[in-house]
């Protein structure tokens, strides 16, 4: 049993129950912030406004930081005072969050995101006056502790903005966008809160309700630590758990590498993506040519599009036949048109991407001297720059 400052008692079932539920309302939340292939290629296809929508809309779904900021707010009356701690979480996660994003500063996000949800924790139990209940201590200089953690959460929020595509050209702007956004989005969960909140303040049952409240939040922001950490042990053995846990799975091509198995590669290729970058490769293929590939990366997923254009147009008709984020691709294409068809990758990280591309059937490369040159044709205009 718990015991408020009026006396009532709460049972312990109850606030484990209230974390229950708030987590089991977020299923989807469980390990915060992810960004779908949609919203990554939403990016692709719109331009700043984007950044800004999806910054706010992350914060809005942001459980974690919404939950540290109700915190905050809780015991505050005067618009001055909320304004005061307001901003130095808003200060502390914007001056990270630019920095690290700019200077491509990436940390695991399960161990950030593992912080966070201790932070949560933490503002829950000064609430409380823990300090000086448990510990027998003064409480730390709650606006330094605001500002500091606010560092930390912009290190979360800046990881999941290095998951976007970011370009190289409007690196700053597309920050500065998507932290417009995140603020635009606080402020709006701000507001909830505070109506929230002021229909409890004024009522009896305020202080009964600010203890289950807090209580509930400690135990919350603890089941979020152990849930990140569950992650974080599974990525950081990743192979380990791969290996033990399920078989390989198979790609478009039924296959599980590039090193697929029956007749041999006619040819392997390396290219190599820059950080941050973008390349494409294509092969000429004549109509109803059949064109097997197969290719990987070293490691890092990449954007790409797997698309072909025809030959001698100019109007930048070309079709894609498949968008995806993935460290790998295999599988065959039977040419309806007489073109160029291959492959663009797009490099959000900030390290330099190896691919191995393997390739056989009937086609020309576009990047040797030894290829038989097509006939002469208009120039042909895609949406991406060729290799």
């Amino acid at each position: 049993m718990i015991k408020s400052h009026q006396g009532f008692n709460i049972p312990l079932a109850w606030l484990l129950l209230i974390a229950a539920a708030l987590l089991l309302m977020l299923p989807d939340f469980a390990y915060a912030h992810g960004m779908s292939e949609e919203e990554k290629q939403s990016i692709i296809e719109g331009g700043n406004l984007r950044y800004m929508w999806l910054g706010a809309t992350h914060m809005l779904t942001g459980y974690d930081h919404l939950a540290f900021v109700f915190g905050i707010i809780f015991f505050l009356t005067s618009l001055r005072d909320i304004a005061k701690y307001v901003t130095a979480f808003t200060l502390g996660h914007s001056i990270t969050l630019i920095y690290a994003t700019f200077n491509a500063i990436q940390l695991n996000y399960f161990l950030i995101d593992a912080v966070i949800a201790l932070s949560v924790c933490y503002i829950a139990f000064a609430n409380l006056d823990g300090f000086r209940k448990y510990l027998n201590i003064n409480p730390p200089n709650m606006l330094a502790m605001i500002l500091g953690l606010g560092l930390i959460h912009g290190f979360g929020l800046s990881t999941r903005l290095q998951d976007l595509p970011l370009s190289q050209d409007e690196l700053l702007l597309n920050i500065i966008s998507f932290n417009v956004g995140i603020e635009l989005g606080q402020f709006s969960a701000l507001a909830i809160m505070l109506l929230v909140i002021a229909t409890f303040r004024h009522s009896h049952f305020f202080q009964t309700f600010s203890t289950i409240t807090n209580y509930a939040l400690i135990i919350t922001g603890s089941l979020l630590f152990l849930m990140q950490m569950h992650g974080y042990e599974h990525s950081a053995n990743a192979q380990e758990f791969a290996a033990v846990t399920s078989p390989a799975s198979p790609m478009e091509s039924g296959q599980t590498s590039a090193d697929l198995p029956g007749p041999a590669w006619k040819e392997s290729i390396s290219i190599i993506i820059p950080a941050r970058g973008e390349k494409e490769y294509k092969l000429l293929l004549q109509q109803g040519a059949t064109l097997h590939f197969a290719w990987q990366t070293d490691g890092e997923a990449l954007f790409y599009d797997f698309h072909g254009d025809k030959l001698g147009d100019s109007t930048g008709f070309f079709q894609s036949f498949a968008k995806k984020t993935d460290t790998q691709s295999s599988g065959s294409l039977l040419a309806s048109f007489t073109g160029n068809h291959g492959w663009y990758w797009k490099n959000y990280s900030a390290a330099p991407v190896s691919i191995t591309l393997r390739v056989k059937g009937d086609y020309q490369r576009n990047d040797t001297d030894s290829m038989i040159a097509p006939a002469p044709a208009a120039k042909t205009r895609t949406t991406h720059d060729s290799l």
